[in-house]
């Protein structure tokens, strides 16, 4: 009986993956199974509750009303025994435990500290430790065994390295108050021709992806000043260097302060993927997968999706970018 109810509660998270990452094939890839695993586990539920759950014939997946009742009941049902477990296994060393966190300087602070909050409320004795650092740096904190986890952007998997998609964050053009622009919601790709942008150092592969991208829309922009991190970006345009291609959340702050207007390409397409990264051996220990799991948590607010997820829109000629690189 134990058994049954052990198998029952890992088809239960299958299904809570599979309405996260709206996949079935990511859900597998969570999860360490076969796509077609989880598709058996899915029918599996459905016949069992003789229901509908997901309505398949729809991209990204959606949940029917019913598995909607059925997703919330589940997602409380497994927080529940989450926090029985930890609470049972607190005496255990490997839980006390902090965890150590390397992140890019564009994960903000206050994203993060949603997902800290959650942790804690797993197990309020437990720590996480972030530290913000330079790509290369998260990648060599990882390698060294002086953090568990690593937060990049185009994750970069090896022989010593595991890589998991994480989020993915839409990019949109950003330009200051007092630019031409800046009463607009929405601008054309074409627009962008001929501007002064402030741009990515060319060593970052953001950067020639970026550039791809204008090159396969026919845009040449002017290019004024370049660096190698979004935060003196964001400066140089609040200034009226010029005009520059962002990750939408990285400038939440500004827009809100109204010191930088973010402006949604109306026509084109082009996210930043974000990814997790940690070694393959030795094993994660247990409250590192824990926090890894709440990092996989979606957000109610946010369409059942991850925090600040960007799903971009399906228009011919449009680019989401995949390449595996740092930036």
């Amino acid at each position: 009986m134990i058994m049954i109810r052990a198998m029952h509660l890992e088809t239960l998270k299958i299904f809570c993956d599979v309405v996260s990452w709206r996949s079935f094939s990511r859900a597998a890839e969570a999860n360490g199974i076969s796509q077609s695993a989880v598709s058996q586990a899915i029918a599996q539920l459905e016949r069992r509750l003789r229901v509908q759950l997901i309505d398949r014939s729809c991209r990204p997946l959606q949940l029917t009303p019913a598995g909607r009742i059925f997703y919330d009941g589940c997602r409380d049902l497994l927080e529940r025994f989450q926090a029985l477990e930890h609470s049972l296994l607190s005496g255990l060393e490997h839980l006390q435990l902090p965890v150590r966190v390397a992140a890019i300087y564009s994960v903000g602070l206050r994203d993060m500290g949603q997902y800290v909050e959650r942790f804690r409320r797993l197990d309020p004795r437990a720590s996480v430790h972030i530290e913000y650092l330079h790509p290369d740096q998260v990648y060599q904190r990882v390698l060294e065994g002086t953090a568990d986890l690593g937060l990049v952007s185009f994750p970069k998997a090896n022989r010593k390295l595991v890589a998991l998609p994480w989020r993915e964050e839409k990019m949109v053009v950003v330009c200051a108050p007092q630019h031409p622009w800046a009463r607009r919601r929405e601008i054309r790709i074409a627009a962008l021709h001929g501007q002064p942008f402030v741009h990515f150092e060319k060593n970052l592969v953001i950067r020639r992806q970026v550039d791809r991208f204008l090159r396969q829309h026919g845009v040449a922009v002017q290019m004024v000043m370049e660096f190698d991190n979004i935060e003196n970006i964001k400066k140089a345009v609040e200034a009226g260097a010029g005009i520059a291609l962002l990750p939408e959340p990285t400038l939440r702050r500004e827009v809100e302060a109204g010191t930088l207007v973010a402006l949604t390409l109306a026509d084109a397409d082009l996210v930043r993927p974000l990814g997790i990264i940690y070694r393959r051996t030795p094993r994660l220990s247990l409250a590192a997968q824990r926090f890894m799991e709440v990092l996989h948590q979606p957000d109610e607010h946010n369409n059942g999706q991850p925090l600040y997820y960007a799903r971009p829109r399906r228009r011919r000629g449009t680019l989401a970018l995949q390449t595996s690189a740092t930036a």
